[in-house]
């Protein structure tokens, strides 16, 4: 089952933009001795929108490869055309991925049945786990707790991401679906509040530069100690809402450069942290204690 703390992974890159595949091999490395129990691979933190898609799918088969079924590997492969995420899905099964993570599409802005026939079709095209991605802040699109039920039933859609933040409708996916579905957080700073509800784990930011705590807890959380978890949480709570001060991946990247595990490579439209956010999110990071 896939729970506990998956790490939406950076993509590394060289000032001129070039992916540097050393480091993101450094990154997988780091992931695995510190706990993190799943690596997500080319979402949204790893850059998806500016990566072509031959870079889309050697960067899933590189992360795969280095983790050596150490862990489990999900591949970002939604995208806003149905034939596109089918083609990047089928590339990601074919490199050796343990289940695939499909975001709502975006700017298109399609209708509830178009979210559920755009989900089939590629559930039915290709025959692996797949985790249905739920973030309307950045698409524009807002799949509801109906409609994953619905999907919920096809065989191999084994769960969501939802990064809405909403406790409710955290509560309703729970209600809706069956036991079996894997429901997890897509938002660090609501994560432990989701899994006091259910859910199995959260596919985190802060975990990129905080992999051991969130780690630890995420493992207290499924043990049923919330206590402990939100005890070892408060040191990131900072961390978790400044890694957002501009749009992720900026600051993550950012506070990756400033531990000396990346260069500080992103592409265009995307800039280096504004330089007035860069003290306080030194400040968050020495108050988790990871800098």
């Amino acid at each position: 089952m896939i729970a506990g703390s998956l790490v939406a992974l950076v993509t590394p890159m060289y000032v001129d933009g070039a992916i540097d595949w050393e480091r993101l091999d450094q990154q997988v490395d780091k992931h695995i001795e510190l706990g993190t129990k799943g690596i997500v691979a080319v979402g949204t933190t790893g850059e998806s929108a500016t990566l072509n898609v031959g870079e889309h799918c050697k960067v899933i088969k590189r992360v795969v490869d280095r983790v050596k079924g150490r862990v489990s590997v999900v591949a970002g492969t939604g995208a806003n055309s149905t034939s596109e995420a089918i083609e990047l899905t089928e590339a990601a099964k074919n490199a050796g991925a343990d289940a695939c993570l499909l975001v709502t599409p975006y700017y298109n802005k399609p209708t509830q049945e178009g979210l559920y026939l755009h989900h089939k079709a590629v559930a039915e095209a290709v025959v692996i786990p797949q985790l249905l991605y739920n973030v309307p802040g950045r698409t524009a699109c807002d799949m509801l707790p109906q409609t994953v039920a619905r999907l919920a039933e096809i065989p191999n859609i084994i769960g969501i991401k939802e990064a809405t933040g909403d406790m409710q409708r955290g509560r309703e996916i729970l209600e809706l679906c069956c036991d079996e579905f894997i429901l997890l957080s897509g938002d660090d700073a609501t994560f432990l509040d989701l899994m006091a509800l259910g859910a199995k784990g959260n596919i985190s930011v802060t975990a990129n530069v905080a992999p051991e705590p969130m780690a630890a807890i995420c493992d207290a959380a499924l043990a049923g100690d919330m206590a402990k978890a939100r005890q070892l949480n408060e040191p990131l709570l900072g961390l978790h809402g400044r890694l957002f001060l501009e749009a992720n991946p900026i600051p993550v990247k950012w506070a990756l450069k400033e531990l000396g595990q990346i260069d500080q490579g992103i592409r265009l439209p995307l800039t280096p942290l504004s330089e007035q956010y860069r003290e306080p999110l030194r400040e968050a990071m020495r108050h988790a204690g990871v800098l």
